[in-house]
C-alpha cells in the first residue's frame, strides 16, 4: 500500500492523507485533516475503491467560491503524486 500525506493550498483542510494500492492505481482511503467535515468524509466515501484516473478526471479543476482550486481538486493533486510514488 501507498501512503502519502499532501499540505494543501488555498483551502481549509490542513493535510491530506491518501493510500492507494501497491500498483498506485486504486484509491483505498483519503483522510481529510480539517475542512467542512461532513463533506470531506463524503468526499472520501465516494472515492474509495475508484480509480486514481477515474477521479483525477472528474474531480480535477473543480472550484471553491472563486479560488481557483477545491479540497476535491486539491485530493486530485495529492492522488497523482501519491502515484507517482508507485513509479519510482
Amino acid at each position: 500500500m501507498i501512503s502519502y500525506d499532501f499540505t494543501p493550498s488555498r483551502v481549509c483542510p490542513r493535510n491530506i492523507h491518501v493510500e492507494l494500492s501497491d500498483d498506485g492505481n486504486t484509491i483505498q482511503s483519503v483522510e481529510f485533516l480539517g475542512g467542512c467535515n461532513g463533506n470531506t468524509k463524503a468526499v472520501a466515501k465516494l472515492v474509495k475503491g475508484h480509480s486514481v484516473d477515474e477521479i483525477i478526471a472528474l474531480l480535477a479543476g473543480n472550484d471553491c467560491a472563486g479560488r481557483g482550486t477545491s479540497c476535491a481538486d486539491q485530493m486530485t493533486i495529492a492522488l497523482a503524486q501519491a502515484r507517482q510514488l508507485a513509479t519510482a
